[in-house]
């Protein structure tokens, strides 16, 4: 244990402040979704608590500096009670699919294609989304996953960025792709859209496996 570090437990069986990782340990092992950092004095880690993860978390956009990147104390663990979505691509452009699977079983949900002349890219929007509308009908309240950074900030400005041309093959994609647009300018949703971190978890649920 490095001298003075501190870690903070937003989310565990007792939040709070610990000065020590075996303490730290005991109220996030096991613990779905569990949130917790370390921080090099206890101001820091004060200031954190009291900011709250996911204000704490905004306030550090990733970097691609050592310093900056995601670590396991701030990364914690998925939370399995949750939907994870991707897509899959053979070729770019080439034959495009998404699904939606139960994170901790992987239970296939739903899956949409495979659609001609379409992008891993239009294909991860278009899974966020889906799966955002399918939380919606179903009225329920779990989480949703994503391992595309470019999905979720397209779901947010609620427009897919994609330079793909449009021509009769793939019109299909782009109906969908107006369809989605649509939903999310005229939909609200409460659904927490997380990003997967597949350099700690793993590749995501619902990967294809095709890499």
């Amino acid at each position: 244990m490095a001298k003075g570090k501190y870690y903070v437990v937003w989310k565990g069986l007792n939040p709070g402040i610990y000065d020590n990782w075996a303490e730290c340990k005991m109220q996030v092992e096991g613990q779905d979704g569990a949130k917790y950092k370390s921080f090099e004095n206890r101001e820091e880690a004060v200031a954190a608590l009291e900011r709250g993860h996911d204000e704490y978390v905004k306030s550090r956009p990733y970097q691609k500096s050592a310093q900056s990147k995601p670590d396991r104390f701030s990364v914690g663990k998925p939370i399995n009670h949750s939907l994870s979505v991707d897509a899959a691509c053979s070729g770019n452009p080439g034959d495009m699919e998404y699904r939606g699977v139960y994170t901790a079983t992987k239970q296939e949900i739903f899956r949409i294609g495979p659609f001609k002349k379409g992008t891993n890219n239009i294909g991860e929007f278009l899974a966020l989304v889906h799966g955002l509308a399918f939380l919606k009908q179903k009225n329920s309240d779990l989480p949703i996953y994503s391992d595309s950074r470019n999905a979720i900030i397209w779901v947010q400005k609620k427009k897919c960025k994609t330079l793909l041309e449009r021509e009769p093959a793939n019109e299909p994609i782009f109906e969908l792709i107006e369809r989605a647009e649509k939903w999310l300018n005229t939909n609200t949703y409460t659904t927490r859209i997380i990003k997967w971190e597949t350099e700690f978890w793993g590749e995501i649920p619902a990967d294809f496996g095709r890499k």
